[in-house]
């Protein structure tokens, strides 16, 4: 059996190439995204694995259709990128993959840890050779109520360590999974000192934090986003940040990522004015969509893009 893989990483071709024949599997290869120019690629393979960087548009998912693709498994637990709906109407499925939720969960305590010890400030100037104090003092974890949005694998591992810092910690889900103290959303925004972000990125979710909801957060709250760009509105963001009002943001995602994450824009203008901004100031953190990038969970995701595509191989062969 052959599956094709598009918009495969140096990183992730070595473990493709390394683990498809334990599974039988016939991997090709390629860097480029999924793309109405490149399906021939996938030709005589049913099952095709994209990453989670490139949107997947309808065109290409007629394409792949058309030369016989019927399952799509993207590298990645969100699903934003693909218009599942239309796949289906073109006879496509898609699934995405588990992998560890550690990484985005350690990540996301690093990010609450750095965001409330003003991690970012205290580094620019010891880099600069200004060794003072920060005029503000740090907070420990305990003394604060920490909000969770999204209580799946990830939310529920952050929860996890959290545990641990002793701190009080809010919930909110639609189907709430855990034992965790579950509040609505504007409860949680309300009495939380930190908001944290785990839900998946749908139409229900998009602009979840709207100007609105981020007005209704305490005076000095941070927010941290390591789940999708669009759950928070940047512009209403940007505007409670300068006003003073928020405490700091940490986002390991952005909305406009696309086309500036995963590539060296060092000698190539930023157009976002909302990125730059937020760069700018002191108390907020960037990173680009990094906080899932470990061995552990690169292995995982390898492993479970060939898994997926065998399941959908064996359902139909029995169906």
């Amino acid at each position: 059996m052959g599956i094709t893989i598009y918009g495969c990483g140096p990183d992730e071709a070595v473990l493709f190439r390394e683990m498809a024949p334990r599974f039988g599997v016939v991997p090709t290869i390629t860097d480029a995204a999924a793309a109405g120019a490149n399906v021939e690629l996938a030709f005589g393979n049913r099952c095709v694995s994209v990453g989670h960087k490139t949107q997947v548009t309808n065109p290409t998912l007629l394409a792949l259709s058309q030369v016989g693709v019927g399952y799509i498994s993207t590298r990645s637990i969100g699903y934003n990128h693909i218009d599942v709906r239309y796949a289906e109407t073109v006879g496509i499925s898609v699934g995405n993959v588990a992998y560890s939720p550690d990484s985005v969960a350690d990540y996301t305590l690093m990010l609450m840890l750095m965001a409330v010890r003003n991690a970012k400030s205290i580094i620019r100037r010891a880099d600069v050779h200004d060794y003072r104090l920060n005029d503000v003092r740090g907070k420990e974890l305990r003394d604060l109520t920490i909000g969770v949005v999204g209580t799946g694998r990830i939310g529920a591992a952050v929860m996890d360590r959290l545990r641990g810092f002793g701190c009080r910690i809010l919930a909110n889900d639609n189907r709430p999974k855990t034992s965790a103290d579950y509040v609505s959303l504007d409860e949680l925004l309300r009495r939380s000192d930190m908001v944290s972000l785990h839900t998946p990125l749908n139409a229900d979710t998009y602009h979840l934090l709207n100007r609105q909801r981020i007005e209704r957060m305490k005076y000095g709250a941070f927010i941290i986003n390591t789940g999708r760009g669009s759950l928070l509105d940047t512009e209403a963001l940007v505007s409670e940040l300068e006003s003073g009002r928020l405490g700091g943001a940490a986002l390991d995602v952005l909305e406009g990522e696309e086309g500036i994450f995963y590539a060296d824009r060092r000698n190539t203008p930023i157009e976002s004015k909302q990125l730059l901004r937020l760069q700018e100031l002191p108390n907020v953190l960037i990173s680009p969509h990094t906080a899932y990038y470990t061995d552990h969970a690169l292995s995982d995701t390898v492993e479970n893009s060939i898994v997926n595509c065998l399941k959908f191989e064996r359902r139909n062969q029995h169906g």
